[in-house]
């Protein structure tokens, strides 16, 4: 059976994920909540354009209509 991608998403819960951005940019954080929408919630989340830290935030709400992918993250 093939994996749905909410399950993907749950999994990546309390974990460093990597949103990117329709409109180019991402934001890289602690993944603390999301819903059917997409929308996410953000801790710890950095927003980056160009590979460059561009603003820092504690905790952010991502819209889901702004989100184009959710990528686990592997810090070393």
């Amino acid at each position: 059976m093939a994996e749905r991608p909410l399950d993907v998403i749950h999994r990546s819960l309390d974990k460093d994920v990597l949103v990117l951005l329709k409109r180019g940019g991402e934001f890289r954080g602690k993944l603390i909540g999301y819903d059917i929408h997409l929308n996410v919630v953000l801790a710890g989340a950095d927003y980056i354009q160009d590979g460059e830290v561009v603003k820092s935030y504690g905790k952010i709400v991502v819209r889901g209509d702004n989100v184009l992918a959710i990528s686990p993250v592997d810090i070393e």
